[in-house]
């Protein structure tokens, strides 16, 4: 899913796949870190709402970030500014339904 992505979209910067407890299945560069900062970022966001927060977009001056849950699973990426919003969030559901599907056959 991490390579399907960053194969996808020149704007990402770096990504994460977290599992079902938050624990970081795949990333670039420092696992733990985007473990870490994935449960900050999902955390916040579930504390919006009465249900766990299913997209987030953040924008700020040095880029965006994102984040989809899908089933069991999450994505978080960091992309550079004013990415095509729909496409990344596209691209991100298909990377995490295409782990999702493979994990079923295996």
């Amino acid at each position: 899913a991490i390579a399907r992505m960053l194969e996808m979209s020149d704007d990402v910067r770096g990504c994460a796949v977290l599992g079902p407890t938050g624990e970081a299945l795949a990333a670039t560069g420092d696992r733990e870190r985007w473990q870490e900062a994935g449960a900050a970022l999902l955390g916040a966001a579930d504390l919006a709402g009465d249900e766990p927060a299913r997209l987030v977009h953040i924008g700020t001056e040095d880029g965006e970030v994102f984040a989809i849950r899908h089933g069991e699973l999450a994505m978080i990426a960091v992309s550079d500014r004013f990415p095509l919003a729909s496409l990344m969030i596209s691209d991100m559901r298909m990377a995490l339904r295409g782990m999702a599907e493979e994990a079923k056959r295996t």
